[in-house]
């Protein structure tokens, strides 16, 4: 038994030692890796994932792109987890609507949100509600299969793209929407989103940022990859390089020395001749100013930007009197995602999208993390350091804050609320179902799993 263990085992209710109870609120990588470390610690505990779909791992399965499923991996850590004897995942339960957070607070010791980030940051330009302007966040649910975005109106017919973001997910639309159909065809990417991508007509992709190459967020991962894109040439504007001098290169911290250099050399490298390849063009200073069109997107007026700034890292955009037209049928935002408040209990800074708390801590018992928490930035290791954090801060809690001081109705109590709503439960034996089901349907396209996205569909395969 650990030190928390023989804590835990001294506080007695009566006779009877009290079990701290967990509600994790959230079954994407935050809530699991918060879990995982949990349990490790708590040898005596009940730990309840509770998610709003009737599936779990949130962000790895709906935000990893299909032609990524080595990060996918961590879904296996992940399984250990949820078969852990202390630990419950219960799917299809939603948050301000089947459940409240009261209802959380008064049958758990330890409430801790972990449920993401789930709506798109606007531009907020005329033009941003002419048909065919579809949020990144958008597109990759429809390709990933989360259900409220498989019937996305997205017209591929047109031959350009602008995506306004320069960030990693991004970068992962334009090389989906690039990738020759027949290398998509080996993934897990949505049926219906195969089938129209296998009749788009894109064929060049802008990738649109505010700032300069040294400033640009994707990684040097994503960067490679579109660079080694089969039939795909990149293509870069010299001019943007032109303020980038050997000396500078020098003096970069090494990872973006890395990064500069690989933009450097293919920006040499870079061949004039792009007749029958796709083309993907990152632009640089650039900042979106109207989108144009009649009802549908035609072109966009783009203001040129100079940087401001001792710091050649963080220097700011300023728009110049100078502008640009770009003509394309396709506007995508990326410019990062944000979360809502599920219940009108929770702390909330609607500005920023995030629950209000310090360090973790929103007051006492209630706890939060990952992108919830923090905003979205980071990977998949950031958010589980940042989960491991919180955990070791609840762990802390639980002795300095006096949470056991009495017993919890914990499970019992939630199941009896939601069996009187009629809310059907889909624990992880009927994950493990739907999980077969759609590996099996895979199977017949040769693909690793066809998912499914209606919602009524997965009820009815994993509610026993």
């Amino acid at each position: 038994m650990n030190c928390f263990s023989n804590i835990f085992a001294s506080r007695l209710f009566s006779t009877k030692v009290i079990k701290p109870k967990i509600c994790i609120v959230g079954a994407g990588p935050a809530g699991f890796y918060a879990a995982q470390h949990l349990v490790k610690k708590l040898d005596n505990s009940e730990i309840d994932i509770f998610e709003r779909l009737p599936v779990p791992f949130g962000l790895v399965r709906f935000g990893v792109a299909p032609d990524h499923p080595e990060v996918k991996n961590v879904i296996h850590t992940f399984s250990k987890t949820a078969q852990h004897p202390n630990v419950r995942f219960f799917g299809n339960i939603n948050l301000g609507t089947d459940i409240s957070l009261q209802d959380l607070k008064d049958n758990y010791h330890v409430v801790l949100l972990t449920y993401g980030a789930e709506e798109n940051r606007q531009l907020n330009i005329p033009g941003e509600d002419l048909h065919n302007v579809i949020p990144a966040r958008k597109i990759v649910g429809w390709y990933n299969g989360i259900p409220d975005d498989s019937n996305l109106e997205i017209d591929l017919s047109g031959n350009t793209m602008a995506i306004f973001g320069q960030g990693n997910v991004a970068v992962d639309v334009a090389r989906i929407l690039l990738t020759p159909v027949d290398e998509l065809k080996k993934t897990d990417i949505t049926q219906h989103a195969l089938d129209k991508i296998s009749q788009s007509k894109i064929k060049q992709v802008h990738l649109i940022g505010r700032r300069g190459p040294l400033q640009a967020a994707f990684t040097i991962k994503e960067l490679r990859e579109m660079l080694k894109l089969q039939q795909c040439q990149t293509v870069w504007k010299k001019e943007d390089f032109s303020s980038i001098s050997k000396e500078i290169v020098e003096n970069l911290a090494r990872p973006k020395k890395r990064i500069t250099e690989l933009m450097l050399k293919s920006l040499q490298d870079q061949k004039s001749d792009v007749d029958g390849l796709n083309v993907f063009k990152p632009i640089f200073f650039r900042s979106p100013l109207e989108i144009l069109g009649n009802k549908k997107v035609e072109r966009v007026i783009l203001g040129v930007n100079r940087l401001e700034g001792e710091d050649i890292l963080k220097q700011h955009a300023v728009l110049t009197d100078r502008q640009e037209e770009l003509e394309c049928n396709i506007v995508v935002p990326s410019i990062g995602y944000k979360s809502v408040q599920a219940d009108p209990l929770i702390p909330f800074d609607q500005k920023k999208g995030i629950i209000i708390n310090n360090n973790s801590k929103v007051n006492t018992g209630l706890y939060t993390t990952g992108w919830l928490g923090t905003a979205p930035v980071g990977v998949i290791l950031t958010t589980m350091s940042n989960a491991f954090g919180t955990a070791e801060r609840i762990l802390k809690d639980i002795h300095d804050d006096n949470l056991l001081n009495e017993d919890k109705g914990g499970f019992t109590n939630i199941s009896s609320i939601l069996k009187e709503k009629r809310v059907p439960i889909v624990d992880w034996a009927g994950w493990e179902k739907i999980d077969k089901y759609e590996i099996e349907e895979g199977k017949k396209h040769n693909k690793p799993r066809e998912k499914i996205i209606d919602v009524n569909k997965m009820l009815e395969i994993g509610v026993s």
